[in-house]
């Protein structure tokens, strides 16, 4: 008889499929004889099929309630409404942004005005603008859909929406990429740390209180408690928060507030914040630097290579690189992992890596780890990876 679903000190326990099925026909053949012919091409088996098949999906639905009950295993809308008992929610999906050069005639106003870019991605001006003395104003547009959209300098150069007197637009820089709507992997890490809040450890709490703010994506902390500047530079008795996302001012009202009182704050960023009784402070801060990095892969195709193959194995080094920590360095020998997770499911081994090399952007590369600073992070575009396959 198979053992029924039960939950004890380590949680919920199913039966599978086939146990359950194995314990119908044991029943059924209790009742009425061990002679009775149950296979896949009887009705009676067919039946007992049935039945198992109900009973398995109740007893996984079971075991999706009990699990939603807890961060670590509860999924989508269940793990959205479990950490709202820490005072989160997910983070939705973001919109690109980027800053517009506009020229045209003195006193032109725009309505609504859209520019768009190589790719005919729509970028969305603010409901007006108008031209000042010069001819020329520099705005932010957004992206129309939401999301990570890119466009790099100078890439957005036409007028969707022709106006009398607006003559060009050009973006200087490139986007700043929008976030999707948060994973589960991510939203239970941020809500790991936010129960650093209440933490012994003073700076942990600091930590806490940064992660936890609207559209923070990604964070790193450091501290110096000794009586000299350490190796990244931080002064003595100080700490350092390096902050990717969500507002300036949050940011340095959460350090402001966490912090132990004499304790100096190191970055580039520099902000005064107000206490409750109106006495300055202020508040410094990194926001991380980008460094675009450039991968190089050769493979040599084995039996059954296909295209498709190659084009995953560009896509997960995308995604393993997008996905590193401030100040993480790029390991070489982990880039294999993404690499070769691109073989097909079937468990083939279709390419041989034949060469593996990393640097950044528009320099040499080399088969060697590439350091970064403490207030840098990783990046990396598909274009930046390049695969050659041997003949």
């Amino acid at each position: 008889m198979a053992t029924l679903a039960y939950i004890d000190e380590t949680g919920i326990h199913i039966p599978s499929y086939p146990e359950v099925l194995d314990d119908l026909q044991a029943a059924f053949r209790a009742i009425y004889g061990d002679d009775v012919y149950l296979e896949p091409d009887s009705q009676e088996g067919q039946l007992l099929a049935v039945f198992a098949l109900r009973i398995h999906d109740c007893n996984t639905l079971a075991a999706a309630v009990y699990n939603s009950f807890s961060p670590a295993t509860a999924q989508g809308t269940g793990l959205s409404g479990m950490v709202k008992v820490n005072g989160l929610r997910r983070a939705s999906a973001g919109y690109s942004s980027v800053d517009l050069r506009l020229v045209g005639q003195v006193g032109t106003v725009i309505s609504a005005g859209v520019a768009t870019d190589n790719a005919e991605q729509r970028w969305l001006l603010p409901e007006n603008v108008t031209f000042p003395q010069g001819g020329e104003v520099t705005v932010t547009a957004v992206a129309e859909a939401p999301g990570d959209i890119r466009a790099a300098a100078g890439e957005i150069s036409t007028i969707a929406t022709p106006t009398r007197g607006w003559h060009s637009v050009i973006n200087p820089g490139a986007a700043v990429p929008g976030a999707p709507v948060e994973s589960d992997a991510a939203l239970r890490q941020r809500q790991s740390v936010s129960t650093a809040l209440p933490s012994l450890s003073v700076f942990e709490g600091c930590k806490g209180a940064v992660a936890a703010i609207a559209d923070v994506t990604r964070w790193q902390g450091y501290e110096n408690d000794t009586d000299a500047p350490d190796a990244n530079g931080l002064p003595a008795h100080s700490i350092c928060m390096v902050v990717e996302g969500g507002d300036s001012t949050a940011i340095a009202a959460a350090i402001a507030a966490k912090k132990t009182p004499g304790t100096k704050t190191h970055g580039d960023v520099q902000l005064v914040v107000r206490d409750s009784y109106g006495s300055p402070s202020t508040i410094c801060f990194f926001r991380p630097i980008v460094v675009q990095v450039a991968v190089a892969i050769t493979i040599r195709p084995l039996s059954g290579y296909l295209a498709a193959t190659g084009e995953a194995i560009r896509a997960g080094v995308v995604a393993y690189l997008n996905v590193l920590q401030i100040g993480e360095d790029l390991l070489l020998s982990k880039l294999y992992t993404p690499v070769n997770a691109a073989e097909p499911p079937t468990g083939r081994r279709t390419f041989d890596v034949v060469s593996l090399e990393v640097g950044v952007a528009g320099s040499d590369l080399a088969a060697a780890n590439l350091s970064v600073a403490f207030n840098a992070v990783v990046s990396c575009l598909l274009d930046d990876v390049t695969l050659t396959v041997e003949p």
